[in-house]
């Protein structure tokens, strides 16, 4: 199962929450494919599960402000 570590590309503050550039998360699927498109529930899960974040909420989830790098 491939494993993607997910950064924050820039900085962005929306609905009382922050999101600094910078902070990253992993994420484990069953998909060769960039999870910010193909699995969007399990990066929203883990930004909150590390961060108590809901990055969908402040508007962060997708490719124009994460960065996907597989590394496993």
């Amino acid at each position: 199962m491939p494993v993607f570590r997910i950064t924050v590309k820039c900085s962005k503050l929306t609905s009382g929450q922050r999101v600094e550039k910078g902070m990253s998360v992993d994420v484990v699927t069953n998909s060769m494919v960039n999870p910010v498109i193909s699995d969007k529930r399990a990066v929203a899960a883990a930004f909150a599960r590390i961060y108590g974040i809901d990055i969908e909420k402040i508007g962060a989830l997708s490719t124009a402000h994460l960065d996907t790098q597989r590394i496993g």
